[in-house]
């Protein structure tokens, strides 16, 4: 931090190609691009794919602005309902959806999960000519048949949100194997300017840089991913087999083939229940808060989607109503995860 603000030089620095280059590697992608925001990373790879005037398929079950990102680069959100088995899609459900205009599709690796279904999505969309985008904001590190999230489709975009299992305190990264995308990227990010030295503005480009000092504190936490992820799995492992005791509460499974970071640890009620009151109710009597849902409602439910909503999405409002997310984080205690286990247990039995 001292050198960066005494050489002056805050933005696209060694600092932030070095984060570049580490979390490619991590990725097992020949590209990483640093942004200020996993929406950004989003915005400018549907940019780049030109999806102006364009249909994007976008789950509804996920935050506000993975379908933004589409709006924002001139394309038209279609929603699509989730995969109960992995808050995720399922091809049949994306065909469904699809439209003359439709240009490609989005997943969403929920909570660190990468869906079982993910290599017949990557099928689908090249036996439709179409392209499959990531947004792996959630994934850092998730893997599935030894493949990392972020290395399915033709590009992905992670968030370094504060929230998530790693941070840069604000960014973003694109990842991706298709050099004109990697181009195209660091032109955009950059307000478009043809190079950082060169005042040429080529595309209709924004201020998506990502400072150095947030890149130093990428790479820090970057280093530390493994055990921080390792952390989470230890927690993980002791709710996986406390709720086999429970009768009203089921677990996101994580599929054999698959490795997930636990950015959320998903659980679902068997019933409908108010879950506000649940949630009092653990806090006041137990001191246990639960994690923010993913998501307590879907996009079709949101004022701002609701013209982009057609057909039904029973199944994501269903599951958006009736799950909820144990506490998990680095640095958690074991007792503590058995405390959470013990408060379920009397509160939801």
């Amino acid at each position: 931090m001292q050198e960066v603000l005494s050489t002056g030089q805050l933005t696209l620095g060694k600092y932030g190609t070095q984060f570049e280059e580490k979390f490619a590697q991590l990725s097992g992608c020949r590209h990483a691009i640093s942004v200020n925001s996993g929406t950004s990373a989003l915005e400018i790879i549907l940019r780049v794919l030109g999806v102006e005037g364009k249909d994007v398929l976008v789950p509804t079950n996920t935050f506000f602005a993975t379908a933004a990102a589409v709006v924002h680069a001139g394309g038209r959100p279609v929603l699509v309902d989730m995969d109960p088995e992995s808050f995720g899609v399922r091809p049949e459900d994306v065909e469904k959806c699809l439209t003359p205009k439709t240009a490609g599709f989005i997943v969403v690796h929920i909570g660190g999960l990468i869906s079982r279904r993910i290599r017949d999505l990557q099928e689908f969309a090249r036996k439709k000519g179409i392209w499959l985008v990531e947004d792996a904001a959630h994934a850092h590190g998730s893997l599935y048949d030894g493949v990392n999230a972020g290395a399915f489709g033709i590009a992905a975009g992670f968030s370094f949100y504060p929230t998530k299992v790693m941070t840069s305190a604000e960014g973003g990264m694109i990842v991706t194997n298709n050099d004109n995308i990697a181009q195209e990227a660091r032109i955009y990010r950059d307000q478009g300017k043809a190079s950082f030295t060169q005042n040429a503005h080529i595309r209709m480009g924004y201020n998506w840089r990502m400072s150095e000092p947030h890149a130093i504190i990428g790479l820090r936490h970057l280093e530390r991913l493994p055990e921080m992820i390792l952390e989470r799995q230890k927690i993980a492992g002791i709710y996986d087999q406390g709720l086999k005791s429970l009768r009203n509460l089921s677990r996101l499974e994580v599929p054999s083939e698959g490795v997930c970071n636990y950015y959320k640890y998903v659980t679902i009620l068997k019933d409908r229940k108010d879950r506000n009151a649940l949630k009092t109710k653990l806090r006041d009597r137990y001191g246990v808060s639960l994690s923010g849902e993913v998501y307590e409602e879907p996009l079709h439910k949101q004022p701002i989607f609701k013209p982009y909503a057609s057909g039904s999405l029973r199944v994501s409002e269903d599951y958006c109503a009736r799950h909820i997310c144990l506490p998990i984080f680095s640095g958690m205690k074991e007792d503590e995860a058995h405390w959470v286990l013990h408060a379920l247990k009397e509160t939801i039995g």
